[in-house]
């Protein structure tokens, strides 16, 4: 009975449109997942941890921190107070719906009836009218949540915690047969559509959060009841109306103009990453040009002026969001994981919209470095964002150099269980005859065309090779186009934008061949087309050469001015301290060198590395700074941070004025520093790095600040690495008038310890306070194992150190 229906299943992913037969839809079709097997090769191990480990991992998570609890507690099952953030609950259906895609894949008696346990907390924890938020049903009450149901949209994920549990709803029922946790689903779905609209005393108002209108959207693909489709077009509809709203939310929830009239990409990534994608679903059935006119500016803005070369979204500065064109950073570059998923599922709608290879381009981009990275090879942490440099100062993933194994705010590690399987649901797509292979995946897929039923099975390498081995099996001969994509990296272009191009971007060298005969073909919208009469054991092959590539950015993104990147096919890579003598700063890699590949089964999962001829920058003994041969090795962006934090970055300096220099050894630069207080933005690294200093308000060089401390007394210390004897220190204040509040100290004094004891040093004059400048104290020398400068601020602002040097 579960076989005959898991085979009769046409279910749709997170990013997977399912092949309902509506009488308008995607002109271009997905396989299901459930029709395309993944074993062995790349992804085949991944889809193994995710079913072993990462899915039941999380849900151990969300036991232990309350979430499935509040669902007990709601209903009345047990006793107790709410428990985390009230958006907890999407944390919750956000697992349950990867569960229900493993269980579609393969039968677990042990998930399944997992399973079933949770759906009875959760209909316990609905309220008789179909409401379903177990922060109010427990009387908890914050800033997210307002006074009363529905009164604070801007920020209480009322609607998008629903919209999560129709997505898990919709693919537990496909999975099973089950209508326990759809049934949920569906009341709360009529309850909104009774509240919701534009008739006569309905509530017109928008979700601050965005993913309601994919899960309304599925459970109108599941249901048939085109009232669901209908709330899913208000939602969108009423965005940025303020015509229509007392109030609009802002560009941050992509509320700020209506959806049609939106231009660029702005506010929060993930939030915009839902909404775009549900605007297409909306536009896919109901026709709608001027939304997909609307995705596909946006789509245009994002690419050739706000992605990063990994293929994630989201800019320091911005709130997880879009701080603007050619914004980049890359320490502080937010790239959330969640972005990264949110981004695939728009990027495989506008594929099903247009039909064209290169959204499926930024679409593996994504899934190769941007998405990967967050998730590691154990698959029991997690990077929240995903830098593009590692400097070992800038604590990047809430406050740690690692993966870690959970979040407060935990969206990333449960997206990603019910998104690894996604994969599979991008590998094929159709349209009528027209045959589509999109990625390059080890396995097998059933295809469904109006000739005939065929199968495809694909042994590959890749990414590590560009050879592609493709059997089609068929009962009987048929005439069908074969589309295979050829990749944008192929032909010179890393991205169908020029936000990035290749130092030598003339085509890589592909063939393409049937039965081991080169083939008439036709090149159309990225994809190498033949058409012809084919037969069961027809065997294609696809060899794509796999270049090691130097990326370059425009001239308009200034922190990757004088650097390049590395790529070798759809792989991004970077250099970690853990394979260059501890250090990846310092590096610089001339534009004469060159690259090896080295394929390491013992490393990391089993990588393709590259080595080349490069250069290390230091600081001599005069301070001046000198280069000498370093052997670079280079390891795939996704794969770093698995041998201990340290060092990374994937933008390598071209000369040495971009390098950052290993400072040379000093008292100071071998000190440990402390403080009474440090901001969480700066590091203790910067007291001592060397930099070069422009002026007091440099804020391109690291520093060490006391904000928002104001007008206090504060402290900050250097330990030695042995006991020395010192008699002069120089410091370098940190002022920012003009641009911040930081100033220099009303006032300091040097203390150093004696024994037990902090004792103030006899200085031969006075303690400096001028900026731009160092400000040098000389005093009786004394032997010591550590140094401290005391300052008192000045009054309403706070203060900071670029250099503080000891002789």
């Amino acid at each position: 009975m579960y076989q005959t229906f898991q085979a009769a299943i046409l279910l749709c992913l997170v990013a997977v449109v399912g092949m309902a037969a509506e009488p308008a839809d995607y002109p271009y079709q997905p396989v299901p997942f459930t029709d395309v097997r993944v074993v062995d090769g790349f992804w085949g191990p991944r889809f193994e941890t995710n079913r072993e480990v990462t899915v039941w991992y999380d849900f151990k998570k969300c036991e232990e921190t309350g979430r499935i609890a509040n669902f007990a507690r709601a209903g009345g099952l047990e006793d107790g107070k709410f428990q985390g953030i009230p958006f907890n609950d999407s944390d919750v259906f956000k697992v349950m719906e990867g569960a229900a895609y493993l269980l579609a894949q393969e039968k677990d008696d042990t998930l399944d009836s997992y399973l079933d346990d949770l759906i009875v907390k959760i209909a316990a924890a609905q309220e008789d009218d179909g409401y379903l938020y177990s922060a109010r049903t427990l009387g908890f009450t914050n800033r997210m949540t307002g006074p009363e149901r529905w009164s604070h949209l801007a920020h209480n994920h009322e609607l998008y915690n629903v919209g999560h549990m129709y997505e898990g709803a919709v693919a537990h029922y496909q999975a099973t047969g089950k209508r326990s946790f759809l049934d949920i689903a569906i009341k709360n779905a009529d309850l909104l559509c009774e509240l919701f609209g534009p008739g006569e005393g309905q509530l017109v108002d928008v979700p601050g959060h965005q993913e309601i209108e994919i899960g309304l959207v599925r459970l109108y693909r599941v249901t048939g009841e085109k009232k669901y489709l209908d709330l899913a077009k208000f939602f969108i509809d009423m965005r940025g109306r303020k015509d229509k709203r007392e109030k609009v939310y802002g560009e941050y929830a992509q509320d700020h103009v209506p959806v049609v009239d939106q231009q660029t990409a702005v506010g929060h990534a993930v939030r915009g990453g839902y909404l775009y994608a549900g605007v297409a679903d909306v536009a896919a059935i109901v026709g709608d040009k001027a939304y997909v006119e609307a995705i596909d500016r946006i789509w245009e803005d994002v690419i050739t002026r706000k992605l990063y070369l990994i293929g994630n979204v989201g800019q320091h500065g911005a709130g997880e969001g879009y701080a603007g064109a050619y914004k980049l950073d890359n320490v502080k570059a937010y790239n959330e994981t969640c972005a990264a998923i949110a981004l695939a599922m728009w990027n495989h709608r506008m594929f099903l919209l247009h039909g064209d290879a290169k959204y499926i381009d930024v679409l593996e981009r994504t899934l190769y470095n941007g998405f990967l990275s967050g998730v590691s090879l154990q698959g029991d942490s997690f990077f929240y964002p995903n830098p593009l440099t590692c400097d070992m100062a800038f604590k990047f993933n809430h406050g740690s150099f690692e993966r870690s194994p959970w979040f407060g705010c935990s969206c990333c590690p449960v997206n990603v269980v019910r998104f690894i399987p996604a994969v599979a649901g991008y590998v094929y797509a159709q349209r009528e005859n027209d045959l589509y292979v999109n990625l390059f995946v080890n396995g097998t897929g059933k295809l469904k065309l109006p000739v005939g039923e065929v199968t495809l099975s694909q042994r590959t390498d890749y990414p590590w090779s560009g050879k592609i081995r493709i059997e089609l099996g068929l009962k009987k001969p048929a005439r069908f186009a074969l589309h295979v994509r050829i990749p944008g990296w192929v032909n010179g272009k890393p991205l169908p934008s020029d936000l990035y191009t290749y130092i030598n971007d003339a085509p890589a060298a592909w063939s393409l061949s049937v039965g081991g005969d080169t083939v008439d073909l036709k090149e159309s919208k990225g994809y190498a087309v033949v058409e012809r009469k084919w037969r069961d054991g027809d065997i294609v092959e696809l060899d794509l050469s796999m270049d090691i590539r130097r990326v370059v950015t425009i001239d308009k993104v200034k922190p990757n001015l004088g650097r390049v990147a590395i790529e070798r096919g759809p792989i991004v890579y970077c250099a970690e301290g853990a394979d260059n003598a501890g250090k990846a700063l310092n590096l610089i890699l001339p534009d004469g060198s060159t690259f090896r590949s080295e394929h390491r089964t013992d490393l990391l999962g089993g990588v393709t590395i590259l080595r080349g001829a490069g250069q290390s920058a230091h600081r001599t003994s005069k301070g001046k700074v000198a280069t000498e041969a370093a052997e670079i090795t280079l390891i795939p962006y996704y794969a770093w941070c698995h041998r201990g934090p340290n060092a990374m970055q994937v933008w390598l300096p071209r000369s040495v004025e971009k390098a950052t220099p290993t400072p040379m050894p000093t008292i100071a630069s071998l000190s440990k520093g402390s403080a009474s207080y440090r901001c969480r933005w700066d590091h203790f690294g910067a007291l001592n790095d060397q930099a070069k200093i422009r002026n007091s308000c440099d804020h391109d060089i690291p520093r060490f600040t006391w904000w928002n401390h104001l007008g206090t007394e504060e402290w900050v210390q250097y330990d030695f690495a042995k006991p020395a004897k010192v008699s002069e220190v120089e410091v370098y204040w940190f002022d920012d008038t003009g641009r911040g509040r930081c100033r220099v100290p009303k006032s300091w004094k040097l203390l150093y310890r004696d024994g037990k004891s902090w004792k103030p040093v006899v200085a031969n004059g006075g303690f400096g306070v001028a900026k731009d400048k160092y400000n040098k104290v000389v005093f009786t020398p004394v032997k010591t194992s550590a140094l401290r400068i005391a300052v008192q601020l000045s009054p309403n602002v706070s203060g900071g150190i670029l250099e503080w040097r000891v002789k």
